[in-house]
């Protein structure tokens, strides 16, 4: 079947997208933005990783005049990447689902790492994590937008986004049941605790 004109642009927008998945651009994913944008319904200025140079390529595909990026939807900067403190995960599994790109490896109820080569700086596993055990180093100091970013990159996380989704379609379809929500403040509490008093014991135990 022959694409329409607006599903062509729509792909070539996407093309044109550095596909951290990060959906600072108010939509779920690069491709939702670029459908948005083909359609009509959003500016060429709301994807903050692809900065002022991302803005120049959408607005060479649209037609549409330059314009600065929305400071809404962020600040073009640095690339960064997730680290996970080791010592305090403790091994909930909501930073796996949170992840566009897999990029986390863990089990649950143990410690979780994160794959630098295939973590975007997409910051979505931050706001999940119960123990507040995620923080973001800058990668590219000097660098920002697609000044730190690569066409390279960008073609190995859309795969891995596509991966990802195709991960949770198929688990989804085989436990219907819904996703763990992330816990209330007193479940939280009650794991920094534990979480704390397991370290401790552990400590004690290697004490001559």
């Amino acid at each position: 079947m022959t694409s329409t004109p607006r599903a062509a642009l729509a792909a070539r927008l996407n093309d044109a997208l550095p596909q951290t998945q990060c959906t600072r651009c108010g939509y779920p994913d690069c491709a939702g933005y670029a459908q948005a944008i083909a359609a009509g319904e959003a500016g060429i200025n709301q994807c903050p990783p692809g900065g002022a140079e991302g803005i120049d390529r959408l607005a060479a595909l649209t037609g549409r005049p330059l314009q600065p990026l929305d400071p809404q939807f962020g600040t073009e900067g640095p690339r960064a990447m997730a680290v996970i403190d080791e010592a305090w995960c403790i091994g909930c599994t909501l930073c796996l689902d949170a992840c566009p790109t897999d990029a986390i490896l863990g089990i649950h109820k143990r410690m979780h790492t994160v794959i630098e080569a295939h973590c975007t700086g997409c910051e979505l596993c931050i706001p999940v994590c119960p123990v507040d055990c995620i923080s973001l180093e800058i990668e590219t100091p000097g660098g920002t937008g697609w000044a730190a970013w690569s066409p390279a990159q960008a073609s190995q996380a859309r795969a891995r986004y596509a991966s990802h989704r195709a991960r949770r379609s198929a688990g989804e379809r085989a436990n219907p049941e819904p996703l763990e929500e992330a816990p209330d403040p007193a479940t939280r509490k009650r794991s920094i605790v534990e979480a704390a008093l397991a370290r401790a014991r552990a400590a004690a135990a290697t004490k001559p």
